[in-house]
């Protein structure tokens, strides 16, 4: 029997570790690797090609909206099953727009994660039944007739959307043209289109902004 290769992407060690031990009592299934940020889910998903990845939303570096985006760009052959904790529709109503391929939250059984798992990987859809109902019909609509949500970020690049997020967890730009691999007057350059693109002249707003869509969690709350 062929088994189902599943990467975990969470931030929360025992989250994965918890998904691990669950997923690996199903014969079918087999964890082979798992991603503690987006940036490294991307990675692992080039080097290892796992046919399900099961995807955070809110991680560090790269949010898993942003993260599924590039998988479902580049390795349109794995599919995204996104797990969160969070059933708001400013995360939901986004899943399909990022290409995922359905929406669980974490109280979600094992029993019905694996199973979702199982029909997401031959190319079914799956959310949560607690996902709100216009948002899930919406999305569910718009998926069974091959279409994608455009995301309400004003047509933000993906770079822009990994400058967004890691300015707005704080980073000076020296940083992040560190963490991004590019020089210091590229960051600044993002971050200008960035401001313009959306309106946004200070930090402090663009953190706000980062907040309301659900690309960063607010730590203060």
């Amino acid at each position: 029997m062929k088994r189902i290769t599943v990467l975990l992407a969470d931030d929360h060690g025992l989250v994965r570790e918890g998904l691990r031990m669950l997923l690996e009592l199903e014969k079918d299934l087999q964890i082979v690797g798992e991603a503690e940020d987006g940036r490294q889910a991307v990675a692992l998903v080039k080097k290892l090609r796992p046919a399900v990845v099961l995807m955070d939303i809110a991680m560090p570096l790269l949010n898993g909206l942003e993260a599924t985006r590039q998988i479902r760009q580049d390795y349109p052959d794995t599919k995204v099953l996104i797990l969160s904790a969070h059933s708001h529709a400013a995360f939901a109503g986004q899943v399909t727009g990022a290409g995922a391929a359905g929406f669980l939250l974490k109280h979600t059984s094992s029993t019905i994660l694996a199973k979702a798992i199982r029909e997401v990987q031959k190319g079914h859809l799956i959310f949560s039944p607690d996902m709100p109902k216009p948002v899930r019909g919406r999305d569910q609509k718009s998926a069974a007739q091959g279409k994608q949500f455009k995301a309400k970020k004003n047509h933000l690049s993906s770079r822009e959307m990994e400058v967004l997020q890691l300015i707005a967890e704080g980073q000076p730009n020296k940083q992040v043209a560190a963490e991004l691999g590019v020089s210091f007057k590229t960051v600044d350059k993002h971050r200008q289109h960035l401001m313009s693109k959306l309106d946004i002249h200070d930090v402090a707003g663009l953190t706000r902004y980062a907040i309301a869509e659900g690309i960063i969690e607010n730590n203060a709350a």
